[in-house]
């Protein structure tokens, strides 16, 4: 069993604090069987929450001890996160990290762990409104805004809010395999995984088509990812010239309509080499991708291995 340890600093942003043990507690339950434990830890074990956010008291099971026994540290925003965290409670991550815990913050509880030092030299991402201040505040760190999330291994940073349930999926996903990560997602009513970063929220305009919406052609795309899917078929299902087709999705979706496609068709792949044993011949048809040469190009440029190597590695979880 895994233990996570859910880090709750005064003023606390209640959501945050809750996402793990609803993501891990609901694992667990598509599971069948507890795979994760998790625990929130606060250093005075009595915290109050965000006073922005409707400030209630909470009483902690555990204090910083808990960090030394858990294999995942994740670490939500609090209010206070502008200032330095507590002496005790940079010790505290620095020991987790040390002795090979993973350590995952949320929104701007990326500020607290930069803090360690642990990111320095790193590529994280924060809330977006907050980016550039956490950029000034720790020149070492690679900040980057428009993504949801960014994956060193045992050091993870994902964006505001909202994101603190992509990072957990994708925690799931990376511990239990693709299978158990979407029974999670589908029980708690959220994708897999969103296209499109924090791009999607930053400065997109609205359509101009307030009524508009690619969600049909979206569901479309995906049952269909074996055909030959170009612009011109996209745009015609869409009802749209190319230019509009481009304006839409770059507007609701933060990305473009070939680039959502190879994401639908490289996830389809995974699932596809996680969960059965075709070959990755009949893989690349299945997901269009007409040959596994070709697959083979796109997923590795995309997940940085190749489709035996993920097959090898979640196969085998």
């Amino acid at each position: 069993m895994m233990a996570v340890a859910v880090l709750a600093l005064d003023g606390v942003v209640p959501f945050e604090l809750s996402v793990p043990g609803q993501i891990f507690g609901t694992a667990n339950q598509a599971a069948g069987t507890s795979h994760y434990d998790v625990r929130v830890c606060a250093p005075d074990r009595t915290v109050t929450t965000s006073p922005d956010h409707g400030a209630f008291q909470i009483h902690a099971p555990g204090d910083l001890g808990t960090l030394a026994r858990a294999d995942t540290v994740v670490i939500p925003a609090h209010s206070g996160f502008l200032e330095p965290p507590p002496g005790s409670v940079v010790e505290a991550l620095r020991a987790a990290a040390a002795r090979g815990a993973r350590l995952a913050s949320i929104c701007v509880g990326a500020f607290s762990l930069a803090a360690t030092g642990l990111l320095d030299g790193h590529r994280a991402t924060t809330h977006w409104q907050y980016a550039g201040e956490l950029a000034r505040r720790y020149p070492e760190v690679d900040v980057d805004p428009a993504v949801l999330f960014v994956d060193h291994g045992n050091l993870i940073t994902s964006a505001g809010v909202a994101a603190a349930l992509d990072l957990c999926l994708h925690l799931v996903r990376t511990d239990l395999g693709a299978h158990l990560a979407a029974a999670t997602a589908r029980r708690t009513v959220m994708p897999l995984q969103r296209d499109g970063g924090q791009a999607q929220f930053i400065e997109h305009p609205q359509p101009t088509d307030r009524t508009a919406t690619l969600q049909p052609t979206l569901y479309w795309i995906q049952a269909n990812l074996h055909q030959s899917l170009t612009l011109d078929v996209i745009a015609q299902h869409a009802a749209m010239s190319i230019r509009s087709l481009n304006r839409h999705f770059r507007a609701q979706t933060g990305t473009t309509p070939l680039q959502w496609l190879l994401r639908a068709r490289i996830r389809h792949a995974q699932q596809l080499l996680e969960t059965t044993d075709l070959t990755v011949d009949c893989i690349a048809d299945e997901s269009g991708f007409g040959s596994a040469a070709t697959l083979r190009h796109h997923f590795t440029r995309q997940t940085g291995t190749s489709p035996q190597a993920y097959r090898t590695a979640f196969r085998t979880r």
